[in-house]
């Protein structure tokens, strides 16, 4: 699976089966550099994502594995006149955010993974070669060779085979959020507002934008893929499924929602193109949700018009552009990034921790923790895990 006019390697090869991680030669802790030039490779094998389940979060933010919580598309008549969608509208009177000092790294996927380990094709050792992350923490890296401006930090631990990747706010995304201005306050409302005209809550249903702004409710999809010899399992929020799609069948029939100011030149959208489109593009393609749907705000917070992004076709507005960016170097460096995360956390031990840090314009790094603060696979997980399952002395082949 690989946007329009990319090339990659052909699908039906596979990685040679790999050695079980306690055989392999415990590596020196190295970095890996993330220049755009050293990944500019063919696009590498991605399988097309299938969703195993889903879970949705409620307004207290407690979990349910069901989907109560998905949205329906509901945008305003092709034909009929333009929107006009006040964004601001309920702000900051009828706006609940989460909150953002709750640390809720893997919990919830776990808590799926947990219920559904059994179910999964090919069993629970299927699991024990995955890796398993958030799609949020993918796209960062995916990302990573265009980004200038803000670094990330991934904590990566093994267990029972199972490579388990979960963020660590930075110092200084920390220090950018507690300081976080009134005018980017509202712009995030703003964007969680727009996806409040934009869907209903059942199939043919009219959109209430007269209710509650609750960034706790989420609509939560796990899936399945595999880049290069890398199986992933990962989740990500849904905004809302499109019932009138081509397929019923998700990813395929899922929608994700955006908001951007208003353009007027060449010079603006070339960089809303380079930039924000990347981030685009990362999000969706990812776990296969076929378009984005944007809505382009004025300076008084009116969505005043909406634009298709279908996105296989996102690289074609950069395509010729020298600055611009690639999604073979984006996939290519995601893939080496796999690598050098298995080929360094050797150990199986969930209380251990090997901290993946970067910077923009410096390789990736790693330092060793145990525990506290890092340590992030819950005892309640680790605890049910252990019991349900004896020890792998072998680890399986990566083929799906």
């Amino acid at each position: 699976m690989e946007p329009r006019g990319t090339k990659r390697r052909a699908a039906g090869t596979e990685a040679p089966t790999r050695e079980p991680w306690s055989k392999r030669p415990r590596p020196a802790l190295a970095s890996l550099r993330t220049e755009p030039a050293l990944y500019s490779g063919p696009f590498p094998f991605y399988r097309r994502p299938s969703e195993l389940g889903c879970f949705s979060l409620d307004a207290q933010r407690q979990y349910h594995g069901d989907a109560r919580a998905l949205r329906y598309y509901s945008p305003p008549p092709a034909h009929g006149p333009g929107p006009d969608f006040d964004l601001r509208d309920g702000y900051p009177e009828r706006y609940r955010p989460r909150d953002e000092e709750l640390r809720e790294r893997l919990d919830h996927l776990l808590r799926w993974v947990l219920e559904h380990r059994h179910q999964l094709e090919g069993g629970p050792g299927w699991l024990a070669g995955a890796t398993v992350t958030w799609r949020g923490h993918l796209t960062k890296l995916l990302t990573t060779p265009y980004e200038r401006q803000e670094g990330w930090q991934l904590a990566a631990s093994r267990f029972q085979g199972t490579l388990y990747l979960s963020e660590v706010e930075t110092p200084a995304a920390r220090a950018q959020r507690l300081a976080r201005p009134p005018l980017l306050r509202e712009l995030m409302y703003m964007g969680y507002k727009f996806e409040q005209y934009m869907c209903a809550d059942k199939p043919g249903g009219s959109p209430d934008p007269s209710g509650e702004v609750n960034t706790n409710v989420a609509f939560c999809s796990v899936l399945r893929s595999r880049l290069g010899n890398h199986p992933l399992l990962f989740s990500g929020e849904v905004d809302c499924v499109n019932p009138q799609a081509a397929s019923t069948q998700p990813p395929a029939c899922y929608v994700e929602l955006k908001t951007s100011k208003e353009m007027h030149s060449p010079g603006q959208w070339r960089s809303f193109y380079r930039h924000k489109l990347l981030k685009w593009w990362a999000q969706s393609f990812l776990p296969g949700v076929p378009h984005v749907v944007a809505g382009f705000r004025n300076p008084e917070g009116f969505v005043c018009s909406l634009k298709t992004f279908p996105t296989m076709e996102m690289f074609e507005n950069v395509r010729h552009d020298r600055d611009g960016w690639n999604p073979s170097v984006c996939m290519n460096f995601c893939a080496a990034f796999l690598s050098f995360a298995q080929s360094t956390v050797v150990q199986d031990d969930p209380r251990l921790v090997h901290l993946f840090s970067w910077e923009p314009g410096g390789p990736v790094t790693v330092s060793v923790h145990r525990d506290a603060p890092y340590a992030f696979l819950p005892t309640w997980y680790v605890e049910a895990m252990t019991q349900d399952l004896p020890p792998l002395s072998t680890t399986p082949s990566p083929k799906d």
